[in-house]
């Protein structure tokens, strides 16, 4: 294992150390907790949204800790939820008495810890709403979790949700908008590397010189198929077609692109993969109202990439557009 890391059971405290070392005027860390947290929290009058998950997808979720987006991000060990009580903590530092809205990957083990700690807040008479995302459309139950899993389609329910909060949404209306994106989100992902756990020293599984995993999930899941590797235009055909397969977009009808990176796949091929992406929608009549390559949800070291695509109308785009403000998220 080659890592650039001190002890690997500490790397998650390391990381956050130096997380804060970078942004210092717009987050900080709760002490003794992995909770990152907006600078300035709680913000008066308005509802405050925590995310989180297992350590290892940055720049999720921390990155997306800012204004118009999350106002705490808590960070488990790599790969693992986060326990109910930080995920408590930081329910309490984000509650200004407007209510707490919580964003979910859907993985087992994040669904029922964060459920706990809003029970725990619920009893301490903080009010909290909370969604599932369920973007990804590769496998119905994983290794990880029972129906579909989240992945990278959980950033734009950051930025939507996070926007509708900043202009002064109920907890309610947060819901619902946050709802709408995952009825209209859509992800898919392949690998042509695996990556490897810090604290297990091995990679989570195993692919040839001349093979790629069609829908493997962003912990290592097994996807739909094994196959040689295959050009880009290929791969993005796989991918986008397996999502168009499943969500109504129809001619004329306009949508934000997401080409993700897993953690060590070069720009270049992002953007060869985006090409082709934006030529089979063109084709289609769909209209590409705003894109996004880089890296929002990846995978340590894994190479690969995802492509999410999500259907607009006039209020989504407009929260789209709203200005934020996080490390690794500006509009």
């Amino acid at each position: 294992m080659k890592k650039i890391i001190n002890d690997p059971n500490q790397v998650v405290q390391d990381m956050i150390k130096g997380l804060v070392a970078a942004y210092p005027n717009s987050v900080k860390q709760l002490p003794g907790t992995t909770v990152i947290t907006g600078f300035d929290v709680p913000v008066d009058n308005k509802v405050g949204l925590v995310s989180g998950g297992g350590s290892g997808h940055e720049p999720a979720h921390a990155g997306f800790v800012g204004k118009g987006l999350l106002d705490a991000a808590v960070a488990g060990e790599v790969f693992t939820s986060p326990t109910p009580d930080q995920v408590f903590e930081a329910i309490k530092a984000v509650d200004s008495g407007s209510g707490v809205f919580l964003i979910i990957k859907n993985y087992t083990g994040d669904v029922l810890n964060f459920e706990m700690a809003a029970e725990l807040a619920e009893a301490e008479g903080i009010q909290v709403e909370k969604v599932v995302v369920n973007d990804d459309v590769a496998v119905e139950d994983s290794s990880f979790t029972t129906g579909r899993r989240g992945i990278a389609g959980t950033v734009f329910v950051h930025k939507i949700a996070g926007a509708m909060a900043e202009k002064g949404g109920s907890l309610n209306e947060v819901k619902a908008v946050a709802e709408k994106v995952v009825n209209n989100v859509r992800s898919m992902g392949m690998a042509i590397s695996p990556c490897t756990v810090p604290a297990a020293g091995n990679p989570s599984f195993e692919l040839a010189d001349d093979e790629m995993e069609v829908g493997m999930g962003i912990h290592g899941e097994p996807g739909i198929e094994r196959t040689k590797i295959t050009s880009a235009d290929e791969i993005a055909t796989e991918l986008t077609g397996k999502i168009l397969e499943d969500i109504e977009i129809n001619r004329n009808d306009e949508v934000a692109v997401m080409v993700n990176g897993l953690g060590s796949t070069p720009e270049m091929e992002l953007f060869i993969l985006n090409g082709k992406v934006h030529d089979i929608l063109t084709e289609k009549g769909i209209n590409v109202y705003k894109t996004f390559v880089g890296e929002y949800m990846t995978s340590l070291e894994m190479a690969g990439c995802s492509v999410t695509l999500l259907k607009l109308d006039e209020e989504l785009k407009e929260l789209l557009n709203a200005e934020s403000n996080g490390p690794a998220f500006h509009s």
